[in-house]
């Protein structure tokens, strides 16, 4: 994890103030994340996620928070943001913009089961259906041209044959757009550290900072790629399949989705592969920061390019 602004307990009681949430009782930094300040916050009103965003502005802002607060009144399992006592969603704590929304409850399953995936898969689906009717528009935030744009900057930290691999994949894609898939808000970072389960349910979908208008079957192959694989960087069938049955269940594929499928399991892995690579090569200062290792994702975008791939396995 990163904490880029360290809070003090006097620094938070002194912005707590200024909502109806209680004294604080204790607060301790989350373990996951390398984007933004996050902190467990215990008060005598409750459990709160506090976040300090250490590249978003107030402008950037508003979109994200108030998504959470539809998808909450549609009965999707995620965070619901706290307004100060003037109803304010985002207010300034250490020099950041910040706020607070509900803890939920359970944890992550780092190693799903395909109970797990099929419970995820049905949530997804009604993710996706529920934020259909958002009325706020905002492209994905790390799509084609972000991918282009960073390629160019860590491009000289790459071997020759990962070049090659990076150029390929960014010709292909290109060309591979799909427009007129079905498309709206997306989470666009729907890993098994921003889902919660208790027992075999799922409690919580966190972190939607990085969400954006796309392809529904962008955000699916994302979640594919980070809960299907097995250790050796290959698609695990049974879950796989577990999980997009559920998810067809509730939202089934339009034309032209299952032939998409191959080349959006490449662009889900071409974009994570350039984020680890910009955060292993080209990283911020942070009190407590690991990056990712990039290897993972080359090796899943390998595997995706030089495999046959169908939608059911």
């Amino acid at each position: 994890m990163a904490v880029f602004t360290p809070v003090s307990q006097d620094e938070l009681q002194e912005w707590l103030n200024h909502y109806d949430a209680g004294t604080l009782q204790g607060m301790s930094p989350i373990s996951s994340g390398i984007e933004n300040t996050n902190y467990f916050v215990t008060t005598s009103a409750g459990q709160f996620v506090l976040t300090l965003f250490e590249k978003l502005s107030f402008d950037d802002l508003p979109y994200y928070l108030h998504l959470m607060a539809h998808l909450a009144e549609r009965q999707v399992p995620c965070p619901r943001p706290v307004a100060n006592k003037t109803g304010q969603l985002i207010t300034l704590l250490c020099g950041k913009p910040a706020s607070l929304v509900s803890r939920l409850a359970g944890i992550s399953q780092m190693h799903p089961t395909s109970e797990h995936c099929r419970n995820f898969g049905q949530q997804v689906a009604q993710l996706h259906l529920g934020a259909l009717d958002y009325p706020t528009r905002q492209s994905n935030p790390r799509g084609p041209e972000w991918w282009v744009n960073t390629a160019q900057k860590i491009r000289p930290f790459l071997s020759t044959d990962q070049r090659h691999l990076l150029s390929s994949e960014l010709t292909f894609q290109s060309t591979h757009r799909f427009d007129n898939l079905p498309r709206g808000p997306i989470h666009a970072d729907l890993f098994r550290d921003n889902v919660l389960f208790e027992g075999d349910r799922v409690s919580g979908i966190i972190d939607f900072y990085f969400a954006g208008h796309d392809a529904w079957l962008y955000d699916l192959a994302i979640v594919v790629n980070d809960w299907c694989m097995t250790s050796e960087a290959t698609l695990d069938p049974v879950r796989v399949n577990a999980l997009l049955d559920a998810y067809q269940k509730h939202r089934p594929l339009a034309p032209g989705e299952a032939q998409a499928w191959p080349a959006m399991l490449r662009a889900g892995a071409l974009r994570f592969w350039l984020s680890r690579l910009f955060d292993l090569y080209l990283p911020r200062s942070g009190e407590l920061l690991h990056p990712h290792d990039p290897m993972w994702f080359e090796r899943i975008l390998r595997h995706h390019k030089d495999s046959e791939i169908r939608w059911a396995l």
